[in-house]
């Protein structure tokens, strides 16, 4: 039997996932956000320099102190019971 162009990329992609799941967890994490964030990106979304800087900036703060971060449910309550 003869292998396929498809065949050969789902055992890279077999390959690549065996290996990646061997890593330490924030290594994987580390993988798993790029592949997030390129699957986010629109060529079409045009950012300007200040606020690619602004996204950058919380995006280290985020990463350095996880802790300040609250999850939408949490964040809709406080919005709530501070404004309604």
């Amino acid at each position: 039997m003869r292998s396929t162009c498809l065949d050969t990329e789902f055992m890279n992609i077999e390959t690549i996932t065996e290996q990646a799941l061997k890593l330490a967890p924030a290594s994987r994490r580390y993988i798993a956000e790029i592949l997030l964030e390129s699957l986010d990106f629109e060529e079409d979304f045009i950012v300007s320099e200040e606020w690619r800087q602004e996204i950058q900036k919380r995006c280290k703060e985020a990463d350095a102190n996880p802790s300040l971060l609250i999850d939408g449910e949490q964040f809709m309550a406080e919005l709530k019971q501070r404004y309604l």
